[in-house]
């Protein structure tokens, strides 16, 4: 059973956010499974699973797109080496740093991960919880 069917996020510009996230889910091995643009929105998911998908879109009620305070989205990665290259990518795609890659023990042991804001600000998050 899994927890999650999806995680939506608001954008401001989705151009813009399309090409970041793009870049950044990309070292995680996640795919595109659809791209409206004249909706817009798009989601990804991981190759061998429908879910959970991860959606971007502008916000329904047109409103503008702001982060939640205290909310954070974070994806998993299966190499501290992927942590480096998304929190590289995302800084060179806009992005803002939350928190260099690093070592996280006292989440547990062999917690390795980075925090950054997109260019909407919205708090993400990648990790490996696997020793090196």
């Amino acid at each position: 059973m899994r927890m999650y069917s999806h995680i939506t996020l608001g954008v401001n510009d989705f151009e813009r956010a399309f090409s970041f996230y793009s870049a950044i889910l990309a070292p995680l091995n996640l795919t595109l499974r659809f791209c409206e643009r004249d909706v817009p929105w798009a989601g990804w998911q991981q190759r061998e699973a429908p879910l959970p998908e991860f959606i971007i879109t502008l916000p329904f009620d047109s409103q503008p797109a702001s982060a939640g305070n205290g909310q954070m989205t974070a994806f998993l990665a299966q190499t501290r080496e992927q942590v480096d290259e998304v929190y590289r990518l995302a800084l060179a795609m806009g992005a803002r740093s939350e928190g260099e890659p690093g070592l996280r023990p006292h989440y547990h042991p062999d917690y390795y991960g980075a925090y950054f804001r997109d260019p909407d600000g919205n708090k993400l998050h990648v990790c490996c919880r696997k020793a090196e």
